[in-house]
């Protein structure tokens, strides 16, 4: 297995095929590099170099107890950027992995970034605050919380349904792609996933919004369950200098597994811009 370790002494394992311009993707919550298998081999197959790491206490990376914080992540990655020696490189992130490209990005890029994706992501925050009425209520991120601690198992198979909009009318389910989910939420640790609830849901990201530089695509399905649009998406756009966002109608949280083929189509039309 590839891995680096990094200053704390924990273990982030990643995938890296190919050549050329690299493509690094963040994957979301609970799950692991393992998510962007669709894009990995899309982009594999256009020329580009494909890396994906699992966030610490995710998928094949160190159980760390630690370090599971915006901040640390971020800083998990340059440590890889860096022992890659990336330049010039694309950072695509999903849901919680959206807001690790932006974090990185805004603390870690410079020198080193092309453009980041956002697809889902939980920027510019989530929860309800005094400066965020219309957010969503703590004690929903209680629930995950909860749910995730004392009944994982059950929880995160039941948590496949809203997450791939699978629970709608007329939704085709994909059983493979449930259990594909659920696979890679079960190989992190529990107490990483816990802690990684407040981790997406708390963390501010408007100030790294508005301080990137490099072009920002925003990528959102108009019927995401998990990380609600008009919450982000939205507000977001207005954030960064340089952005450009995309909706889709009908499209759930899970878009870059189910509706592969047009994400990866939008992607490689905003890199080769």
């Amino acid at each position: 297995m590839s891995t680096i370790t990094v200053k704390d002494g924990t273990e982030i394992y990643y995938k890296d095929w190919g050549t050329g311009q690299p493509i690094v993707f963040h994957h979301g919550w609970p799950l692991s590099g393992d998510d962007w298998d669709g894009q990995m081999m899309f982009f594999l197959a256009q020329g580009y170099r494909v890396i994906a790491h699992d966030r610490r206490g995710h998928g094949r990376s160190s159980q760390a107890a630690n370090g599971h914080d915006m901040d640390t992540y971020a800083a998990d990655v340059a440590e890889l950027v860096q022992a890659l020696d990336l330049k010039d490189a694309i950072h695509v992130g999903h849901s919680t992995g959206g807001g690790e490209v932006i974090r990185y990005v805004a603390k870690h890029g410079k020198g080193r970034v092309a453009k980041a994706v956002l697809i889902s992501a939980v920027t510019p925050i989530m929860v309800q605050t005094e400066n965020n009425p219309d957010g969503i209520p703590l004690s929903v991120f209680d629930e995950i919380r909860e749910g995730t601690a004392t009944k994982r198992p059950q929880y995160f198979q039941d948590f496949t349904m809203p997450f791939y909009g699978f629970n709608r009318e007329g939704a085709k389910v994909s059983q493979g792609i449930r259990d594909n989910w659920w696979r890679q939420g079960m190989m992190g640790a529990i107490k990483a996933h816990v802690d990684c609830v407040k981790v997406f849901s708390e963390t501010d990201f408007t100030e790294d919004l508005k301080s990137v530089d490099v072009p920002v695509l925003i990528l959102h399905g108009e019927d995401d369950q998990i990380v609600p649009f008009q919450l982000t998406a939205v507000k977001a756009i207005k954030l960064v200098k340089n952005g450009q966002l995309i909706s889709y109608p009908g499209f759930p949280h899970g878009m870059p597994t189910t509706e592969a083929a047009t994400i990866n189509k939008d992607l490689l039309a905003f890199i080769k811009a």
